[in-house]
């Protein structure tokens, strides 16, 4: 007994608590129900026989349930003290980090079983109400054989990005024939037609899920009245004032954008370009594009160039390979990023001929994907599939959701997003809040306030790779993250976890010695 009391005093804080808890006497004691001794003897068993650090938990955890439910402590059904402490100890020797039994035990398993729970409603909830499109795949398998009868598409065009742009569903009669929408609907849309342009891919079309009235897929691709009845002045783009040449947009001093085309395969209906993207599609002429690239070639502190438009994958591959083999003649451009929904909205277009532009490029400096998917209906097995070859060609895929009401405004769907983006090759990279500058899509904004609890519900609960930041565009991107340092206590600041809004104090950078210079290899200098 000796040996087991020296070696109890070598036990840590929280094992010790444990084993005061399972040996305190107890006023009041109960029979155990029948069979707890067999159960504890075949557990005991294992233990011994094992050398798995699991069977000592489950022991250890059976005894600390028979202590709260019937005050037997572990001697009384047969189980000693030094017993226990021997498997206690080897509990430590055979877990690689020495984690005690107590640790484990009294301390990281609660804090599992809480973060567990904390994210069960969303397990729950999430394949109801916010479905991803491989989920939904046989439904839309069914849609795809139903619009393919209906407007009679060839399964070569179906498969083909042409037969997808020949095909595309441009006007509310050919909408009516794919969609079954009553008449006063059908009439409201044809309302906004007439002002702005409609245009949704059958393959995207496919998406919508018949009966779902507020479909996600279905809000963001076909018009509905508040898009002309929306009272309001809309403020023109940002970019007519920040277009200091032909094509091109500037907000940052080492940042340019081209804007390479009008063309979309589908228009969105929270375009900022909504209003300006015109009647016709367009690609620019080569003069056009060569002022363009004048202008980054003659301005050296440029390093990073967007190609987007309208759609940049939407450009024929020979005007792709075109710009980005110029930009790649630019000595001081670093970094090329290309923007793009094509992969959600005609993933036919990603052929083998625009991977091998991309990564050709990329082999120079790096290229960037940057798309947009707002809703886990996007992802299917085709445009999981686009995403996937195309991050074999390029250094990043990156997704710039849009935080728009009905579609991605609860943390179950935006979790549901951003875990599906991320499981398909994609980095969720920002949310932006959808812009104040247009009266047309003002009934699919959303609060501030509800996306940054939206945003903040993701740390401690999904992976931090896949927690997205959350921007407001208004002259450049402004981070709307709510602040979590609660205040500064001499040399500690108070944090506050976003999650279960716990306080905890967090040791800061000496002031003083940061502010020095004499640090790391400079301190070797006379």
């Amino acid at each position: 007994m000796n040996n087991a009391q020296n070696d109890e005093t070598a036990m840590d804080e929280f094992t010790k608590d444990l084993f005061d808890n399972l040996f305190r006497d107890q006023k009041k004691s109960f029979p155990v129900p029948d069979g707890v001794l067999e159960e504890i003897r075949l557990i005991v068993e294992q233990c011994r026989q094992k050398q798995r650090t699991e069977p000592i938990i489950s022991l250890f955890s059976r005894l600390k349930d028979i202590k709260s439910e019937s005050g037997q402590s572990p001697d009384a059904i047969g189980v000693s003290k030094k017993t226990l402490i021997e498997l206690a100890q080897m509990h430590s020797r055979l877990d690689e980090h020495g984690v005690s039994v107590g640790g484990r035990l009294t301390r990281a398993l609660p804090i599992v079983h809480e973060a567990i729970s904390r994210v069960d409603s969303y397990l729950k909830r999430h394949p109801v109400e916010a479905p991803s499109g491989i989920e939904l795949w046989d439904h839309i398998r069914e849609n795809i054989r139903r619009i393919q009868s209906v407007l009679n598409i060839s399964d070569s065009d179906w498969n083909s990005y042409s037969g997808q742009i020949r095909n595309c569903i441009d006007s509310v009669d050919k909408l009516g024939k794919i969609l079954d929408l009553p008449a006063h609907v059908l009439d409201d849309i044809q309302r906004v037609t007439q002002k702005y342009r409609m245009r949704l891919t059958p393959y995207y079309a496919a998406l919508i899920q018949p009966g779902k009235i507020n479909d996600p897929v279905l809000i963001q691709s076909v018009p509905t009245g508040e898009m002309v009845d929306n009272v309001g002045i809309e403020i023109p783009p940002v970019a007519a004032d920040h277009s200091p040449a032909r094509l091109i947009d500037q907000f940052y001093p080492r940042v340019v954008t081209i804007k390479a085309t009008n063309m979309c395969a589908m228009y969105c209906t929270h375009c900022l370009r909504l209003a300006h993207i015109g009647k016709k599609d367009r690609i620019y002429s080569d003069q056009a594009y060569g002022e363009a690239l004048d202008y980054i070639r003659n301005n050296p502190l440029i390093r990073d160039v967007l190609i987007t438009g309208g759609d940049a994958f939407v450009l024929p591959n020979k005007i792709v390979r075109k710009i980005l083999t110029a930009l790649d003649e630019i000595e001081h451009v670093k970094m090329k990023r290309l923007g793009t929904r094509i992969p959600v909205t005609a993933p036919q277009r990603i052929d083998n001929e625009l991977l091998d532009i991309l990564e050709e490029s990329n082999d120079k400096s790096p290229v960037r994907v940057v798309t947009q998917i707002n809703t886990a209906q996007e992802i299917t097995p085709i445009s999981r599939e686009a995403f996937k070859q195309i991050s074999k060609r390029v250094s990043a895929v990156l997704n710039q959701a849009v935080l728009l009401r009905g579609i991605n405004d609860t943390s179950v769907k935006m979790w549901k997003l951003c875990e599906t983006i991320q499981e398909s090759y994609v980095r969720p990279y920002y949310v932006f809040n959808c812009s104040y500058r247009n009266p047309q899509f003002s009934h699919l904004r959303v609060p501030i306030e509800k996306g940054r609890d939206i945003i903040e519900s993701m740390y401690g609960n999904i992976s931090g790779d896949a927690i997205p930041r959350y921007i407001a565009t208004a002259g450049g991107k402004i981070p709307l993250h709510r602040s979590n340092v609660v205040e500064h206590v001499g040399d500690t600041v108070i944090l506050r976890k976003p999650w279960n809004h716990q306080e905890v104090d967090y040791p800061d950078a000496d002031s003083e010695e940061y502010a020095g210079t004499d640090f790391s290899f400079l301190k070797y200098t006379p």
